[in-house]
């Protein structure tokens, strides 16, 4: 499933649509597999050169005017409904803290959605009007390699929207 982003596109972009979910075309022979992880553009269809996906984990935090906790909750489920790669989210009455694996050619595209992620449902999940007020992106061996040192943030589990 590919879902283009509206508006303009990011300077320097021009050529390449940003995407959120990759096209399924990115899924190479295993020989290839090393260099997807790199994000190193691959033979495509026709031998033509495309860029490979990668995974990033992303951390949004938001704050703003308190609003109701049960007001908060509910819009945050109706965000992990519309947006199904939310992990968690966890929340308070004036700030909330979403984590996510999002699929992007490179940080600046996995950053670019991330940015507009609150914004683009604000209105259909009914957020609170909160501004975006932190952004990690991390790659994916980055966040296994900082679990794995017992540093970073801990593994989103439980899955799902909590009260910090």
């Amino acid at each position: 499933m590919r879902r283009g982003r509206p508006g303009a596109l990011p300077r320097g972009t021009a050529e390449r649509a940003l995407t959120s979910v990759g096209t399924g075309e990115d899924t190479g022979l295993p020989e290839d597999r090393g260099a997807q992880r790199d994000g190193a553009a691959q033979h495509g269809p026709e031998g033509g050169r495309r860029e490979v996906s990668r995974l990033w984990h992303i951390t949004l935090s938001v704050s703003g005017a308190e609003a109701p906790l049960k007001e908060v909750r509910r819009a945050l489920e109706q965000l992990a409904h519309d947006h199904p790669f939310l992990l968690t989210s966890r929340y308070a009455n004036d700030h909330a803290e979403i984590r996510y694996w999002e699929e992007a050619r490179d940080l600046h595209d996995a950053a670019a959605v991330a940015l507009r992620l609150w914004g683009e449902h604000r209105s259909t999940a009914r957020l609170p009007p909160w501004e975006i007020v932190g952004l990690e992106v991390i790659g994916r061996e980055t966040y296994h390699q900082r679990i794995a040192e017992g540093y970073g943030p801990p593994p989103a589990s439980p899955v799902g929207v909590h009260p910090f």
